[in-house]
């Protein structure tokens, strides 16, 4: 356990940051599951407002420090390149 006031508080900045950081995860992760399982179930209309969000959410994510940017662009390659294949 820290006794310093400034470890103490970085303590506490860390736990909102991970708190902060493990809720936007999850909700990327629900999102994925979503657009896996339109694309699962042919629904193409659903699929595509799934990925356009997708693409918007890791961006964000990227962009505030919670997944690094070339993973996130990665991601949504990866996506748009089953979503064209299931769209053919």
């Amino acid at each position: 356990m820290a006794n310093i006031k400034s470890a103490k508080k970085r303590i506490r900045v860390i736990d909102k940051k991970t708190a902060r950081n493990r809720r936007v995860k999850n909700h990327l992760k629900d999102i994925l599951k979503s657009f896996d399982a339109a694309l699962e179930a042919g629904d193409m209309e659903q699929a595509k407002t799934d990925l356009v969000l997708a693409e918007k959410k890791l961006m964000q994510a990227a962009s505030k420090g919670t997944v690094h940017k070339n993973a996130a662009s990665r991601k949504v390659s990866r996506l748009n390149n089953r979503f064209n294949k299931a769209n053919a």
